[in-house]
């Protein structure tokens, strides 16, 4: 943890405060205080989202506040209980995600399987980016008969599976991947760019897509415009000042699985698990990032047998979801289920099948293979900590903020693990266990 100066102890200390109890500079409690905010932020992100379809949640509310207090100075040093502190957050979390879930659903209809133009097509065009599918709707609405098209990056390429803004025509398809990417793909569209939430990048030194990026709520890059409310009349303005965007090259895509869609497959999917058709179902996504080592989950995800099942959801889809992995049992071997909050659907289609096959979770034929890189991540995280699931393969690396202490009792308790250095050989040993 390395040195630390304490104002009560008045001595630089490795590790920190001599007398840990005046002052909780506990290595250990500070971890889990930190494990607990960071899952706090993720879940407020989630329901910030719900409450613009309009789901909210009393119980919701007051365990944020009571959470946020457990993170104060002098307030507890408990370990266990701060520990029951941080599983109640995966709980109310996955309470969350079935709001934003149940929001979605009601205000945008039912998702089902759709398939998408990926690139840039003739007309002028707004790109949109983010998670908040409101913002979307109020874009299309707007754009409506003006000639310009709207497309989606990253996060909000699921909005196409939903009717009430598949409707659109001009919703006219998808352009570019991760956010990680964002500077060279928000230059190369060439159009305004709207950010509805994170991720988002400030642009680079050599960018020149400042002066048509689109800031809104609690999005804010410096020198970027923002957007007033919800009125996106400068924006459209802009789109057709600039005119048509130069064409690319296209290709298509199935996106859409909705759990519901999936559990309409439950029967299908059971007998051919029972028929030896299937033998495994991965889950490989979650947060994607720039840094080294989030290629296994590509290499992990290639090394998969043509007799196993891939979900996948998040940014974290986007290593993988160029690779034709072909069908197996009549279904298409890569099922995206959608944005990272629709983890919620990857959970209830586990404990669906647990239900079927009489059995727990943890003994299906299930590996979780998680990418993560920020508070949301946590707070799905320690959503299915919460429900016990174990044996999940964390990476590229685990998270700084937890102490080798905290990082074992994760072990022990839900048998939380790295992920490995050989992406292959680690899908042997799935498939063997």
């Amino acid at each position: 943890m390395g040195s630390m100066y304490c104002d009560q102890c008045e001595q630089t200390r490795e590790g920190g405060c001599i007398d840990k109890g005046v002052c909780g500079k506990e290595p250990d409690i500070e971890s889990l205080q930190k494990i607990l905010l960071y899952g706090v932020k993720g879940l407020s992100s989630y329901k910030a989202h719900a409450r613009r379809l309009g789901k909210t949640d009393p119980e919701i509310e007051a365990f944020i506040e009571e959470a946020l207090f457990a993170t104060m100075t002098n307030v507890n040093f408990d370990m266990e209980g701060l520990l029951a502190l941080v599983l109640r957050c995966g709980e109310m979390n996955l309470k969350t995600m079935k709001l934003l879930n149940d929001g979605h659903v009601e205000v945008l209809g039912q998702p089902e399987p759709t398939e998408v133009i990926e690139g840039i097509q003739e007309g002028p065009g707004i790109l949109i980016t983010g998670h908040d599918m409101v913002d979307l709707k109020n874009l299309l609405e707007q754009t409506a008969g003006t000639g310009v098209n709207v497309y989606t990056h990253g996060e909000m390429l699921p909005a196409h599976s939903y009717p009430e803004l598949n409707k659109y025509p001009h919703l006219k398809g998808h352009f570019g991947g991760a956010w990680q990417k964002q500077r060279v793909e928000f230059e190369n569209f060439g159009g305004p760019i709207v950010v509805t939430t994170n991720c988002v990048l400030i642009p680079g030194m050599t960018n020149t897509y400042l002066d048509r990026m689109y800031t809104m709520r609690v999005t804010g890059v410096p020198g970027a415009k923002r957007v007033q409310g919800d009125d996106f009349s400068a924006v459209i303005e802009q789109a057709k000042a600039i005119g048509p965007l130069t064409p690319t090259e296209t290709k298509r895509s199935t996106i859409g699985f909705h759990y519901n869609q999936i559990l309409g497959l439950a029967d299908k999917i059971v007998g051919a698990v029972k028929a030896g058709e299937i033998k495994h179902i991965f889950l490989i996504g979650g947060c994607d990032g720039a840094e080294p080592g989030r290629n296994y989950f590509r290499d992990f995800a290639w090394a998969t047998p043509k007799e196993s099942l891939v979900l996948t959801l998040g940014c974290g889809k986007y290593r993988i979801r160029d690779h034709d992995f072909g069908t197996v049992a009549g279904l298409p071997r890569l099922i995206d289920m959608g944005q990272c909050n629709d983890a919620y659907g990857a959970i209830q289609v586990a404990l669906a099948l647990a239900n079927v096959f009489e059995c727990g979770v943890n003994d299906l034929p299930l590996t979780l293979e998680i990418s993560w890189f920020e508070q949301k991540a946590v707070a799905v995280l320690l959503t299915l900590l919460h429900l016990n699931v174990k044996g999940i393969r964390l990476g590229p690396n685990l998270p700084e903020f937890v102490t080798p202490n905290v990082l074992q009792v994760l072990v022990d308790t839900f048998d939380l693990q790295p992920i490995g250095e050989d992406a292959p050989a680690d899908v042997t040993a799935a498939m063997a266990g």
